[in-house]
C-alpha cells in the first residue's frame, strides 16, 4: 500500500510538555486519517520539525521512501519557516499544505495563552504558506477541521492524485511504430515528457509482438478465450481470428512483464509481421488499467495509464477516446466518440460483443473487436498537447447520453457525449485552445482532479465546461 507521510511544525521554545502535546495530537490525528482512508492511502507519522536539521532528516526519509508517494504538513503551533528552506529543497514529491487544527471550537470560558501558544495554526500555517509561495514550490491547501467530511474528501482527492503522479514517475510506454505520418498534435518532444512527468517513451518494433504471439501455446490461448467467454458474448463463428487477437493480448502482457511497460502506441501504417491491427487485444488491455494510444500516440497513452491509476476504486469508467463525428440536430446537437477498433471495455453499457469485420484501412486480414454502446452520465474529457515551450492540459464537461438510434451498420464501440455548456461554445473552446483528437474520457474523475493533478506538476490547464461562456473564447483564446 503506498503512503503519504505526515510532517508536523512547531519549534523548541515552548518547551517538552508543549512538544509532547504536539506528537500526541498530532498521533491522534493520524489514526483518524488513517481510518478514514483505508484502502486508498496509509499515512505514517513523521518527527515533528523542530530544527532545520529535523526537516532535512524527515524529507530525505520522504524521498528514500519508494512506497511514499507525498507528504502532509500541518504546523500546530507557530513554527518559523527558514528552517523548512533546506528540507523542501530535498523534496520532489506531491505537498498538501493541511490547514486545520487539533481543536474544532475554541474553549471560550478557559482560554488562556498556553492554549493560543499550542493551537496556532493560523498564525503557523500563514508563515509556512509563505515559504512555500516565496520558493515556487507546487502544493495543495486543503482548509478545515479535519474531521469534517468535505476535508476528508479533499485529503483522498490529494492521495489519489499523488499515487497518479508516482505511476507517472514510473511510466514506460512502448511504441510500436513511430508518429503516424503527417500528424501533427499526436507528436511532440519525448526527452521533456520524461523531463516532466517521468514518462519514458522507448522504441520496438511491432514485430517483437508477432514473434510472441506466435510463440504462444494452445493452453495460454485456450485460458484466454476462456477469459474473454466470461467476460464478453461471442458473436462471431471465426474463432480462429479471435484467437489471433488473444494471441496478442498474451504478447502485450509479456511483453510489459518483461520490459516493465504500462502503456503502449501501435501504429496501423507500421504492422509488419501482425495479421490483424489489435483491436480485441488492445480493448481488454485498456480495460486493465494497461494505457493506451494509437497511431503512436504516446502522450494520451501515458496521460491515459495516469487517469486510469487516479480513477482506481471510484465508479465509473476512464479510458481513451477519439473525437469522430457529429449529429448536428439543432439544439440538440452532439458527439459520436469511438475509434477504428480501440475503445475500452470499461465504457461498455452492457456485455460487449466480440464482432468479426473488414477494416478499411492498415491493408490487413479483417479484426476482432468489441461491440458495444457506452456507458451515460456526467463526466470529463481531458487531453494533454505540447505547444513547443510548455506542455498543455484541456478538460471540458460533458455528458454521456444514449444513442438516440440504433447503428446496426457500425460495428465499433460507440460513446456519445453532449458538449458543455453547449455545442458551439463547447468544441470552439476545444478548437480554440488547440485540443486534440485523442483524449481520455471518465466518469469517475472531475475537474478538480485535473486541476489538483496540473497544479502539482506545474501544467497549464484550460477548463471548458457550463461556466464557460462566448466571452471566455475572446478572452483566453484570442
Amino acid at each position: 500500500m503506498k503512503k503519504l507521510y505526515f510532517i508536523p511544525g512547531s519549534q523548541d521554545l515552548y518547551g517538552e510538555e508543549c512538544l509532547r502535546q504536539v506528537a500526541a495530537d498530532c498521533k491522534e490525528m493520524v489514526d483518524f486519517l488513517n481510518e478514514q482512508l483505508a484502502g486508498t492511502i496509509v499515512v505514517e507519522l513523521m518527527p515533528t520539525v523542530e530544527t532545520s536539521k529535523i526537516c532535512v532528516q524527515d524529507m530525505k526519509a520522504v524521498m528514500n521512501d519508494d512506497d511514499c508517494v507525498g507528504v502532509i504538513t500541518w504546523m500546530h503551533t507557530f513554527s518559523p519557516a527558514k528552517m523548512w528552506i533546506k528540507g523542501l529543497q530535498l523534496l520532489h514529491k506531491p505537498l498538501l499544505h493541511l490547514h486545520t487544527q487539533a481543536n474544532e471550537k475554541l474553549p471560550y470560558d478557559t482560554i488562556d495563552m498556553d492554549f493560543m501558544n499550542l493551537n496556532q495554526a493560523a498564525h503557523g500555517d500563514r508563515e509556512y504558506g509563505f515559504i512555500l509561495a516565496r520558493m515556487n514550490i507546487p502544493h495543495e491547501v486543503v482548509a478545515g477541521y479535519y474531521r469534517h467530511a468535505h476535508v476528508l474528501a479533499k485529503i483522498r482527492r490529494f492521495a489519489e492524485v499523488a499515487k497518479a503522479i508516482d505511476l507517472s514517475k514510473n511510466t514506460r510506454v512502448a511504441t510500436f511504430g513511430n508518429n503516424m505520418r503527417d500528424v501533427a498534435v499526436t507528436d511532440g518532444n519525448r526527452l521533456e515528457c520524461e523531463i516532466k512527468y517521468g514518462w519514458e517513451v522507448k522504441y520496438w518494433g511491432i514485430g517483437e509482438i508477432a514473434k510472441l504471439a506466435d510463440a504462444c501455446t494452445e493452453a495460454e490461448v485456450d485460458a484466454k478465450m476462456a477469459e474473454y467467454a466470461g467476460k464478453y458474448t461471442m458473436a462471431t463463428d471465426n474463432l480462429d481470428v479471435v484467437k489471433t487477437q488473444a494471441r496478442y493480448e498474451i504478447a502485450f502482457e509479456k511483453f510489459a512483464e518483461a520490459n516493465g511497460v504500462t502503456a503502449f502506441t501501435d501504429n496501423f501504417q507500421d504492422l509488419f509481421g501482425m495479421e490483424q491491427l489489435p483491436g480485441l487485444a488492445m480493448q481488454s488491455l485498456m480495460a486493465k488499467g494497461i494505457g493506451f494510444g494509437p497511431e503512436g500516440d504516446y502522450k494520451i497513452s501515458a496521460f491515459s495509464a495516469v487517469l486510469m491509476k487516479m480513477a482506481e476504486g471510484r465508479e465509473g469508467a476512464t479510458g481513451f477516446i477519439e473525437d469522430y463525428t457529429y449529429d448536428l440536430t439543432e439544439g440538440r446537437e452532439l458527439e459520436l466518440a469511438s475509434h477504428m477498433l480501440e475503445v475500452p471495455a470499461s465504457f461498455a453499457a452492457n456485455k460487449p460483443e466480440i464482432q468479426v469485420h473488414p477494416l478499411g484501412i492498415g491493408g490487413k486480414a479483417d479484426p476482432a473487436r468489441l461491440v458495444f454502446d457506452g456507458v451515460t452520465g456526467d463526466g470529463i474529457q481531458v487531453t494533454l498537447i505540447d505547444l513547443g515551450d510548455h506542455f498543455r492540459i484541456i478538460c471540458a464537461d460533458i455528458e454521456l447520453v444514449k444513442q438516440p438510434k440504433p447503428m446496426p451498420k457500425l460495428p465499433v464501440a460507440r460513446i456519445m457525449y453532449r458538449h458543455k455548456p453547449n455545442f458551439e461554445i463547447g468544441t470552439a473552446a476545444w478548437c480554440y485552445a488547440g485540443g486534440a483528437h485523442h483524449s481520455v474520457v471518465s466518469t469517475a474523475l472531475t475537474r478538480e482532479d485535473i486541476a489538483m493533478f496540473a497544479r502539482l506538476t506545474g501544467t497549464e490547464l484550460i477548463t471548458i465546461g457550463d461556466d464557460t461562456t462566448e466571452a471566455d473564447l475572446r478572452k483566453f483564446y484570442m
